[in-house]
C-alpha cells in the first residue's frame, strides 16, 4: 500500500500546462490536479521517481477575444503536450501522525496555437508552435496528517518559477513569465479495508504580474474530487470531477478591454490505475484519466488526458 501511496504523491506533483488565464487556460486544468491518495504521505522514507504526460487540446469560440502574449486573438485553438520528470523525497519523520515530503519537477512542453484573427499587430489566420523546457515546479514541504488509519489530510504550497523562455507577441510560449504560488489542501478517506477511496483537493493559484504584457491573472480556485474502487488484481476503476473558478477579474489594459476575462470550467470523466509488483522493493504503477469539460466560460474548452508512471527506487 505504501508504494502505491508514494506513487500518488508523485502524481500530485504533476505540473499543469501553460497558455495562462492570460491565454484562456492556466496553470490548473479541470480535473487534472487530484490524484489517488492525495491526502496521504506514507511514513517510509526514501526517494521516488515518476514520469508523466499531459495532452490537452481545445478551442474557444470565434466571437470571443482572448488575451495571449500581449495580443488579442479570436477563434483560438490550442494543443499542448507536456512531459515531466518528478523526484519526491519522503523525510524520515517516523510513524507518528505527521509525515513530510519535498518534490521537484523538470517539465518539457510542446504548445501549438492557431488563431483565426489576431487583433492589433496581425490579421488573418496565424499559427505558432514551440518546444522546450517549461517553468520549473517544486514544493519545499508537503505535510500529511493522519487522523486515523482511514482518514488523512495533506497540506502544501506548490511553486512555479518563471524559468522558461517567454516572448511578447508570440501565440505559443514555453512559459508564462509569472511566479505562481498554489496553497492546497487534500483529503482522503478509505472504506472497505482500503479498497474504496474518496478523495478531494482544493487549491488557489496566485500569480504575479506578467511584466512583459502588463497582465495580472486573478486568483484561480480549483476543486477536484476522486472516487476509486480497487480490486485484488491490482486494477482500480473510478471517476474524477473538477471545477475551476476565477475569484475576480484579471487586471491590465487588455483585461480591462475584455471586461476582466473572468473564467470558469467544469469537467468529469473516468480514471483507472494499476500496480505491478516485481519484488518487495520493486514495482511499477500507472494511472490514466480522461476529462470532458463543460459549462466553460472565458477558457479554452477541451478534453485533457493525463498519464503517470512511477517507479520505486
Amino acid at each position: 500500500m505504501n508504494r502505491r501511496i508514494a506513487f500518488a504523491l508523485l502524481c500530485a506533483c504533476l505540473p499543469a500546462t501553460s497558455l495562462a488565464t492570460e491565454g484562456a487556460l492556466g496553470r490548473s486544468i479541470t480535473g487534472a490536479q487530484i490524484t489517488p491518495y492525495v491526502g496521504i504521505i506514507p511514513p517510509d522514507p526514501g526517494l521516488h521517481f515518476s514520469i508523466s504526460y499531459i495532452n490537452y487540446s481545445g478551442n474557444i469560440g470565434a466571437s470571443r477575444e482572448v488575451p495571449i502574449g500581449g495580443l488579442a486573438a479570436v477563434n483560438l485553438r490550442a494543443k499542448v503536450d507536456l512531459y515531466a520528470a518528478t523526484f519526491a523525497y519522503i523525510w524520515d519523520t517516523g510513524k507518528g501522525r505527521w509525515n513530510i515530503a519535498s518534490m521537484f519537477t523538470m517539465p518539457y512542453i510542446r504548445p501549438a496555437v492557431t488563431a483565426g484573427l489576431v487583433i492589433g499587430q496581425r490579421q488573418g489566420q496565424v499559427k505558432d508552435s514551440a518546444s522546450g523546457p517549461f517553468d520549473l515546479y517544486f514544493a519545499p514541504v508537503i505535510a500529511s496528517y493522519h487522523v486515523s488509519e482511514v482518514e488523512h489530510w495533506s497540506f502544501g504550497v506548490y511553486v512555479y518559477a518563471p524559468t522558461a523562455r517567454y516572448d511578447k507577441g508570440r501565440l505559443a510560449n514555453l512559459g508564462m513569465n509569472t511566479w505562481t504560488f498554489t496553497p492546497g489542501v487534500g483529503y482522503t478517506h478509505l472504506f472497505d479495508r482500503g479498497s474504496i477511496e474518496l478523495s478531494g483537493l482544493v487549491g488557489v493559484d496566485f500569480s504575479t504580474k506578467n511584466n512583459a504584457t502588463d497582465y495580472r491573472n486573478a486568483p484561480v480556485a480549483h476543486l477536484d474530487l476522486l472516487a476509486m474502487k480497487r480490486t485484488p488484481s491490482g486494477w482500480g476503476f473510478g471517476a474524477v470531477f473538477g471545477w475551476i473558478q476565477q475569484t475576480s477579474d484579471d487586471k491590465g489594459p487588455t483585461a480591462d478591454r475584455l471586461n476582466g476575462f473572468k473564467g470558469r470550467a467544469l469537467g468529469a470523466g473516468p480514471a483507472i490505475d494499476y500496480k505491478k509488483s516485481f519484488s518487495k522493493d520493486s514495482s511499477i504503477d500507472f494511472t490514466l484519466r480522461y476529462v470532458k469539460e463543460f459549462d466553460v466560460k472565458n477558457r479554452i474548452k477541451g478534453e485533457p488526458l493525463v498519464l503517470n508512471v512511477s517507479f520505486a527506487l
